[in-house]
């Protein structure tokens, strides 16, 4: 993963660019009708149930919006809640409240529905050692907020992007000739660009495991749509060699089995892309 520093400017940019998309020259229906100086404050009203997510992010946008604005945080991230509960109060400007509560609302629907999912799968995971990782199957612009409702949730991230991990997958494999090629290419372009970054090797059989395993320094197999009987002997195969990790169409039917076949990771897109958004609102008090 990339470093705090480099998530916080990504938070930093979803929120100048949504509040840009969302506001553009003004919010003219609360400039018609409420006065500059006018103060209010809301509620931020649950009307579902699940796991909080995007309280933190919350604050950052209405701090964004009106440094002035004061959150009243009463359940925090990560916290299971009910239809009814009250997440937190915001007081200040009427104004900025109505400016800030699109973002706030989009961002905390979506991330608490991936936080949910994801502690469903953590929940499922529970007592084997196996950690669930979220994927780069993001919504376009606003990864780091999805993949932050995934620790929210009890899950691990991936790699971020492209450029923080080297994942070769079965088509750079192919276009490289063949695993072999691939791996020694990799590793004599990261010694030329003097890069310091983890590979993970996807292998589609018994045999390209074998063949991974042949060459040193590989950090992450990859075991992408085996059934259960060839993951437990892939595991077996790549023993203390390095991590494992099991992917391909694993849901919450088949995620303990596969679990239960002795791979440290499991990942799914389905953390970030089959999610329904948890129904929140924003009412003013």
């Amino acid at each position: 993963m990339i470093s705090q520093e480099q998530f916080d400017k990504e938070i930093d940019g979803i929120i100048a660019n949504a509040i840009r998309e969302d506001v553009g020259d003004g919010d003219h229906s609360s400039l018609a009708c409420i006065p500059a100086s006018a103060q209010g404050k809301a509620k931020l009203l649950v009307k579902d149930e699940g796991v909080i997510a995007g309280v933190e992010f919350a604050k950052k946008v209405f701090a964004y919006v009106d440094k002035d604005m004061k959150v009243d945080t009463r359940i925090k991230d990560g916290s299971p809640v009910k239809y009814g509960d009250i997440v937190f109060y915001v007081e200040g400007a009427s104004q900025s409240i109505l400016k800030a509560e699109r973002l706030v609302l989009n961002a905390m629907q979506r991330m608490s529905a991936i936080a949910t999912k994801t502690k469903q799968f953590v929940d499922l995971l529970e007592g084997t050692g196996t950690k669930i990782l979220d994927t780069r199957k993001t919504t376009p612009g606003i990864r780091a907020l999805e993949k932050w409702a995934v620790k929210i949730g009890g899950g691990e991230n991936h790699r971020f992007a492209l450029y923080d991990m080297i994942m070769l997958k079965d088509n750079h494999i192919d276009f490289a000739g063949g695993i072999t090629k691939a791996i020694h290419k990799t590793k004599q372009y990261l010694k030329e660009t003097n890069r310091d970054l983890k590979i993970i090797v996807e292998a589609r059989n018994l045999d390209e495991i074998k063949e991974i395993l042949e060459t040193e320094g590989v950090y992450r197999i990859l075991i992408d749509n085996f059934n259960y009987k060839d993951t437990r002997t892939a595991v077996a195969l790549i023993g203390d060699k390095c991590l494992t990790e099991s992917s391909g169409g694993i849901n919450e039917k088949t995620v303990r089995t596969y679990a239960e076949c002795g791979v440290d990771f499991i990942s799914s897109g389905a953390l970030t892309h089959s999610v329904y958004n948890m129904d929140l609102s924003l009412k003013a008090v």
